[in-house]
């Protein structure tokens, strides 16, 4: 199988289900930013050494291919698994857990070191933008409620998410023994 398909080569892509949109498409962006927060969390996964996380990162990566499904289905295709909430729970649970073990955060932090720390800094932003990215789907009027509370369910896990991203990279800076660095105006 070619890796090709020169169908895109007039800017215009697949959802999940046929119909063609632009590449541009509000859900072509959605999905576009949930690939590019998979992949970076790909590299925070190869730059930390605890197995606890690289196994919580693959199951995220594993949640956001979900979510990005129905980013891009177009509700006419074949149905996906739902997306449920214990997966928004089980970010909750984690956060819970690591914040338990973190000292009081008592001004806005500034990302540094370690390295891993700040990449998770980083997955926050896309996840961020992936979430605002998804209102203009979830708010669309596309008329499909099956296609739209997958998407009110994927919004509430990115909303989780980046608490979770947030959480872990202040979790990663103590367990390096480096110390935080506070925005203090």
């Amino acid at each position: 199988m070619k890796i090709y398909t020169k169908g895109g080569d007039k800017g215009t892509t697949s959802l999940v289900g046929g119909k063609r949109v632009p590449k541009n498409h509000p859900r072509v962006e959605a999905y576009g930013d949930l690939d590019e927060l998979i992949s970076f969390i790909g590299i925070i996964i190869s730059d930390t050494d605890i197995v606890q996380v690289k196994e919580h990162l693959r199951k995220i990566q594993e949640d956001l291919m979900l979510i990005s499904a129905h980013f891009a289905s177009d509700g006419s295709g074949k149905s996906l698994k739902e997306v449920n909430e214990e997966a928004v729970a089980f970010l909750e649970r984690e956060i819970d857990r690591m914040t338990a073990l973190l000292p009081p955060q008592t001004a806005f932090i500034l990302p540094g070191a370690p390295r891993v720390s700040s990449e998770c800094h980083v997955a926050r932003t896309i996840c961020r933008r992936a979430e605002r990215h998804a209102l203009a789907i979830g708010t669309g009027g596309e008329g499909n409620t099956e296609v739209s509370g997958q998407v009110e369910v994927g919004m509430r896990y990115l909303n989780r998410l980046s608490d979770y991203l947030f959480t872990l990279a202040r979790f990663l800076c103590v367990e390096d023994k480096e110390k935080e660095v506070f925005w203090l105006p």
